[in-house]
Order: structure tokens, then C-alpha cells, then sequence
């Protein structure tokens, strides 16, 4: 039995998860430790740890951040609220905010402007859904799910926009988006899709992978949106069965029974050095035929946050 490995390219870290990683580590190589975050900085445990270990203190929230210390914003972006309860506390402030999400930021502020309603698809809890909708507090209703777009009920005589989560299904986003113009033919677009290029590109390599693969494995924790997407996704194309892991000593052995074919992808917030090492596990139990497939090449960049980068240059960095 020729066993296989199908690489899914791209997977893990996109421009916006890398950005927000190095800002952590540049902070604490600047600053020294501890430097504070404000939420996970991103969504996967082997990050977060990381960082602990090199001196970064999480926190829920700013007022758990001594007066005047330095405090990093999260990749999933915060309401100008939480941005005022850091001034209120003389806090140094970096905002590592995904760009992409500050785009959408940007296209609630615009809207709740102009006084419509907007209709964020996205999941509650979520912090990236929790700081856009607090650009435009009261003007926001969140729609989680097709279920959500099938009993959402806006204002009346309301001018109507959807905005999304960054990083939904794209299948899925497009279904509920459906849905709402079916019940709200008025609805108004946002002037670009929101569902960022990172979690379409890795959806898109997933896709082609699943219908030839007997188990996909994911790499990603369970609090990464875009990681669980792909879990979902590859089991809607035809995998026949998908788990997400966080480290290769969770695979379990009895997935491999049978199994002939391994699609092999991460999430958005996954370093490689997660992926070697579930090729290198699987490698020990005969899969060592890994073959990539290539949905899209990525080559975008982001730029560390202003007030990092002028600090750097302060410093001679």
C-alpha cells in the first residue's frame, strides 16, 4: 500500500499572524520584559507559550496592565473602548491589528456614519467580531451562521450593509450572504469581500486536497477560527474524515488504520515548525511520500506597527 502525504501551500502563518508575532518579539527584545497582550495575540497555543516563556504577559483585559506599562493589541483588532481604557491608564500602546481587519474597522466606522444598520456575519464571542462591532456601538447586528441570517430581524426603515468576519468560510459567507439579500433585496454590499486572502487561499488548497484524501489533518488550535473552518471544509469536499490537532503527539494511531492518503494543511496562525513535526511523525509510520499542491502563491508583506517601527529606529534597530 503506497502511503502518501498531499502538503496543502499556503498554510499557516499569513502576513497579518506574522506581523503580530514579530511585533510581540521585537517589543520584548526593545523594551525588555514583561510586555503585555491584550488577548492572545493570535489563536494557537505553541505561540502563545512561546512568547510566555521569552517574557510576554497575556491579559483579558488592559486594566489587568500595570499604569504605564507597555501593552500590545492582538492580531483580531479592539472598539475604540478598549483603546480608551488604555489612555485611561497611561499605557504605551501597539496595535498589532491585522490590517485587513482594520480594513473592516474602517467600513463600520464609514457606514454607522451614514446611520445604516450593519449586519456583521461573523461568531459571537469572537474578538475580531467584538472590536468591529465596536466601532459602531448600537448600530450592529451579528448574524452567526446561515441560521443567524435566516432570524435576524434589522431595524425597520433602516438603510442595510453586511460586513464579515475575516476569517469565516468562504463557502459559508457566501450562503448567508445569499440568504440576507433574499430576505433584504435593499442590502447594500461591502465596497471589497472581507473574508481575508489568507483564509480563501488556504480553503482553496484544502479543496483540491480533500476528495483525494482518506484523513486531513489540521494543524491549528481550537480557538482559530480559520483553523476549525478548515476542518469543516475539507470533510465538505469529500474527505472522509478531518481532525484538527495542535502538536503531532495528538494524532492518534488508530486514524491511521486503512489509511492510504493524508491531506496535510494548518492554520493561518501556525508556525512550520508544527507541520515538520507531524510529517516527521508520520514519516516514522510510512508516510513519506509528501507531494504539495499549490492553490496560490502568497507573497504580501506587512509593515510592523508605526509606533514600533519608530521606536526601532529610535534605538538604532
Amino acid at each position: 500500500m503506497a502511503k502518501r502525504i498531499l502538503l496543502a501551500a499556503p498554510r499557516g502563518y499569513c502576513a497579518g499572524v506574522d506581523r503580530a508575532v514579530i511585533t510581540v518579539e521585537k517589543a520584548l527584545e526593545l523594551y525588555g520584559a514583561p510586555v503585555y497582550v491584550r488577548k492572545e495575540i493570535v489563536h494557537n497555543k505553541h505561540v502563545v507559550s512561546t512568547l510566555e516563556a521569552r517574557g510576554a504577559i497575556f491579559v483579558n483585559e488592559t486594566d489587568e496592565v500595570p499604569e504605564g506599562k507597555t501593552v500590545v493589541f492582538s492580531a483580531h483588532g479592539v472598539s475604540p473602548a478598549v483603546h480608551e481604557q488604555a489612555a485611561s491608564r497611561s499605557l504605551k500602546t501597539i496595535d498589532a491589528t491585522c490590517p485587513l481587519v482594520t480594513k473592516v474597522h474602517n467600513e463600520a466606522k464609514r457606514f454607522a456614519s451614514e446611520d445604516a444598520e450593519i449586519l456583521l456575519i461573523g461568531h459571537h464571542g469572537h474578538e475580531e467580531v467584538e472590536g468591529t462591532a465596536g466601532e459602531a456601538v448600537g448600530k450592529v447586528k451579528i448574524v452567526d451562521g446561515l441560521d443567524g441570517a435566516r432570524t435576524v430581524q434589522p431595524t425597520p426603515g433602516k438603510k442595510l450593509v453586511w460586513l464579515s468576519q475575516t476569517t469565516l468560510s468562504v463557502d459559508e459567507t457566501l450562503e448567508t450572504v445569499k440568504i440576507l439579500k433574499e430576505r433584504f433585496p435593499e442590502i447594500s454590499d461591502p465596497p471589497s469581500d472581507d473574508i481575508c486572502y489568507a483564509t480563501q487561499n488556504r480553503q482553496e488548497a484544502i479543496k483540491e486536497i480533500a476528495p483525494q484524501s482518506d484523513l486531513v489533518i489540521v494543524v491549528g488550535s481550537q480557538n482559530s477560527s480559520n483553523s476549525v473552518r478548515l476542518a469543516e471544509v475539507a470533510l465538505e469536499y469529500g474527505a472522509k474524515v478531518s481532525h484538527l490537532v495542535d502538536f503531532a503527539q495528538e494524532i492518534q494511531e488508530h486514524w491511521l488504520n486503512g489509511v492510504e492518503t493524508i491531506g496535510l494543511t494548518s492554520g493561518a496562525s501556525v508556525p512550520e515548525i508544527l507541520v515538520k513535526d507531524v510529517l516527521a511523525f508520520l514519516s516514522e509510520r510510512g508516510f513519506n511520500d509528501v507531494q504539495t499542491i499549490t492553490a496560490k502563491e502568497e507573497t504580501l508583506l506587512f509593515s510592523l506597527p508605526p509606533e514600533l517601527r519608530k521606536d526601532l529606529k529610535a534605538a538604532g534597530k
